[in-house]
């Protein structure tokens, strides 16, 4: 699933080439790929026609397009496969075009949605009343990134200590902080030296702003080489993938070396995914110890 820096890189493709455009034509060849969308295919197209679209916007793992007159934005969700390719109008459509975006101009190329398991998906949206950046009401709730300038850290650490639950956790909780996922996660709790189950109600302020400096530097140093992909599914819009996989420290890495202490790195069935550690580096919390029944009733 592509997590912050990967959908940053698309959101930056599309305000390069595809901001500013007026769309001509759209044309949805897969009715899923536009589901979310609740009045089907043909509004979506005929709302989109003669309209011209703003600045790219993202949040967290969700990006879109405002349009100028400030009404509405497409809300793109990439899902496991979708890809935004900007395209030149001769090319070949690819096995798995789900939505294809034309633009009345001479430049030649098209915006086309490609997604290959349709988990992803396009939609239009009213803005939230008074966002400047055209964000969808559809995700409002979903809470500011740890790039976003406006992230407040203090509200963070308070959150955090008030979830009563374990730290990867609270770090895949959307409405907490977006745009972390299980890649970067675990990213982040290996150069914290955190395991992932450990209660987020033991982390002290300098914890948790030592953690929230990790989640930082991982994902800006992903955004720098494009992303991570594993597989040709994840692409920017000129179809190229990002090489952030090369520098894992963590995730993928089950029996290789740490690379801090050399102990081999492993890998736990964790709600429904993987979780990879360094079991000397990031050791699990101690189990809470529970009176005795003889020690809790006095005799």
């Amino acid at each position: 699933m592509p997590e912050l820096p990967e959908v940053e890189v698309v959101r930056r493709g599309l305000e390069r080439w595809v901001s500013g455009r007026t769309v001509a034509e759209v044309q949805v060849l897969h009715p899923r790929a536009v589901r979310r969308h609740l009045g089907g295919a043909e509004d979506f197209a005929a709302r989109l026609t003669g309209r011209t679209t703003s600045v790219a916007r993202r949040r967290g793992k969700y990006l879109w397009l405002p349009f100028e007159d400030g009404a509405e934005s497409v809300l793109a969700h990439l899902g496991m496969s979708g890809q935004l390719l900007v395209q030149p109008h001769s090319a070949p459509d690819e096995k798995h075009l789900r939505v294809r975006m034309r633009f009345a101009d001479d430049t030649g190329t098209e915006l086309r949605f490609v997604d290959q398991r349709t988990f992803g998906g396009l939609s239009l949206h009213d803005t939230v009343p008074g966002a400047a950046d055209g964000l969808p009401d559809a995700i409002a709730h979903i809470a500011l990134d740890p790039l976003d300038p406006a992230f407040d850290e203090a509200a963070f650490h308070t959150a955090l200590r008030r979830r009563r639950t374990t730290v990867k956790r609270a770090l895949l909780d959307q409405s907490l902080i977006s745009g972390v996922g299980n890649i970067y996660a675990d990213e982040a709790l290996w150069r914290s030296r955190l395991h992932y189950d450990r209660p987020t109600a033991t982390l002290t302020r300098p914890r948790s702003a030592e953690l929230l400096g990790h989640v930082r530097e991982v994902m800006t140093a992903a955004l720098a080489v494009g992303g991570t992909s594993f597989d040709s599914l994840y692409v920017n819009v000129n179809g190229e993938s990002g090489y952030f996989e090369r520098s894992l420290d963590a995730y993928g890495r089950e029996n290789e070396p740490c690379r801090r202490c050399g102990t081999p790195m492993r890998r736990r069935p964790w709600m429904n995914r993987s979780s990879y550690f360094c079991p000397r580096c990031q050791r699990p919390p101690r189990p809470v110890a529970v009176p005795s029944l003889s020690a809790r009733v006095p005799s």
